[in-house]
């Protein structure tokens, strides 16, 4: 059966079809549209989600030679669909989530270089396996993952339901509300807001991310989390439906005004939805 490029635009998806038009139009762009019928009909599953490419079998085998194995930001994606897509973008409303470890440094004087490297490794390995379940993982900064979610990578439209969800899942995985405890403290900016989302720069220094204020914001909430707290703008909290923890006014550098916030610990946790 052919493969179904476009997802489902339910009536009470965060994001409306213009926003997806727009997503997909870029996405969608000539090299890919040519193919999608043909790719769609080679073996076998799992396949992209943009173009249909194969990623098992035969098809498989031919795709990784054609330069699209799965994307390193999301591997429900090819790297045709996401790394090499052209050189521009769209700007669409994203949800942005950085989770940064607490104290890493006084981590570092603690323990040898090889169990700090182990214990980072295994972050990230959680976290990724989180996000990219709705969204992308951006990059990894020093200790500190991005994260990034928008209609088109979730099934339902969603994606600031998910985001928030997963902000939660994260604290979990690493080990919130368990008896043993964290194996390392990690604390969570969540935003929402208008971004360009593309391709930027040129030749081989070429990488897909997001730009814009709401990237920002959400870096600087992640700053004001301590360990097993998820910090989201009052407007993710909104659409989210978020209301529990503590409403809380923070100076944020580059901001002239305080910013609006809801602080939320994993003791809390379960008042998010799910």
């Amino acid at each position: 059966m052919p493969h179904k490029r476009t997802p489902p635009r339910p009536e009470d998806a965060q994001a409306d079809a213009e926003e997806w038009a727009r997503f997909f139009d870029y996405f969608g762009h000539a090299a890919v549209r040519r193919g999608i019928r043909v790719l769609s009909r080679l073996p076998s599953a799992p396949r992209c989600e943009a173009c249909g490419s194969p990623y098992k079998g035969f098809g498989g085998w031919l795709m990784r030679r054609a330069g699209k194995s799965p994307s390193r930001k999301n591997p429900r994606w090819c790297q045709a669909c996401f790394e090499k897509a052209p050189t521009g973008g769209v700007t669409l409303p994203i949800g942005v989530l950085f989770a940064d470890v607490r104290d890493s440094t006084a981590l570092a004087e603690t323990l040898p270089p090889s169990e700090v490297v182990a214990a980072l490794n295994r972050f990230y390995s959680k976290l990724t396996q989180v996000i990219v379940q709705h969204g992308i993982v951006d990059k990894l900064i020093g200790d500190a993952v991005m994260g990034l979610y928008f209609a088109p990578l979730t099934s339902d439209g969603r994606y600031v339901d998910a985001m928030v969800n997963d902000a939660q899942a994260i604290l979990r995985a690493q080990g919130y509300g368990t008896p043993g405890g964290p194996e390392l403290e990690v604390g969570i900016g969540l935003d929402v807001g208008p971004a360009y989302v593309g391709i930027v720069g040129e030749g081989e220094i070429r990488d897909f991310t997001a730009i814009g204020d709401v990237v920002n914001t959400a870096s600087r909430l992640q700053g004001a989390a301590m360990g097993g707290e998820i910090v989201m703008s009052e407007a993710v909290a909104r659409i989210a439906s978020v209301d529990g923890g503590e409403v809380v006014m923070l100076d944020l550098k580059g901001k002239a005004e305080p910013v609006t916030a809801r602080r939320i610990t994993i003791t809390s946790a379960h008042r998010l939805p799910e």
